[in-house]
């Protein structure tokens, strides 16, 4: 049973992974044997990171670059096929939020985010796809959704819009990849303790809402997002495609 989730001798990206949700993925994808690649936009940041996970005796390397920046995002590519480099494995998990009414919004900050939460993933998966399907062995990616992949909440409109498409785009990937033995798809955190929610965290009444909104009654930590990271990375999600898995303590069963 172990063998199918074991990530021993794949390569795994991880973009925005320097920190938070996606440094705890890298890890655990490390942990379950795979060597990951991490991803930030400041280089110091990043060779912490890898820093960390050599540590823990776990396989790492890191690579700065705008993943929202296609070309930089090819280079990037261009640089891993050079040395030699198969990437098994993507998580797109970079993504940024920006809260303030739709009405009150600039073009720009709306641009920022889709282009961070949605398109990134597009590109990132692009080039990883493209090389997947000339080996002929297949592949994974997992794209991070949101709970606002399913519903709206007021004053993140644009990130909603990108969550949703984030959704959509997995379910493209999975009609277009699938037969060439790449699976796609997506998780849906919930509520999580990161530093993007902090000012959320720090806000009492959101606070006390976030726990008497969901069954579990507490936030979610970014390590309870591995084993379903593990599972989609791995032999054990071979037929699951198109998917978004939510992984929110219960809350939207009870909406």
């Amino acid at each position: 049973m172990t063998s199918l989730f074991d990530l021993t001798g794949r390569t795994a990206l991880i973009t925005g992974s320097a920190r938070g949700i996606g440094f705890a993925l890298a890890e655990g994808l490390a942990t379950a044997g795979a060597t990951v690649l991490v991803n930030g936009t400041r280089a110091d940041t990043v060779a912490e990171a890898v820093a960390r996970l050599h540590d823990k005796g776990l396989k790492a390397h890191g690579r700065a670059f705008d993943v929202t920046d296609e070309q930089a995002v090819a280079a990037a590519f261009e640089a891993w096929d050079s040395e030699g480099v198969t990437i098994d494995i993507v998580v797109n998990n970079a993504g940024i939020q920006f809260r303030k009414p739709l009405v009150e919004l600039e073009l720009s900050d709306w641009q920022r985010v889709i282009d961070t939460n949605l398109t990134s993933a597009f590109i990132v998966a692009k080039q990883a796809a493209r090389r997947m399907i000339a080996r002929g062995t297949g592949g994974k990616i997992v794209n991070i959704g949101s709970l606002t992949s399913e519903g709206a909440r007021a004053t993140v409109g644009a990130y909603t819009a990108a969550k949703g498409g984030i959704k959509m785009l997995t379910r493209a990937m999975s009609a277009e990849w699938g037969a060439a033995n790449i699976q796609a798809n997506a998780i849906g955190p919930g509520y999580i303790l990161t530093d993007m929610n902090q000012a959320l965290i720090e806000n009492a009444s959101f606070d006390a809402w976030v726990k008497s909104s969901n069954p579990s009654q507490r936030w979610g930590k970014p390590e309870e997002l591995v084993g379903t990271a593990v599972y989609l990375a791995s032999a054990a999600s071979s037929y699951v495609n198109g998917q978004i898995i939510y992984v929110d303590g219960g809350w939207l069963a009870v909406l």
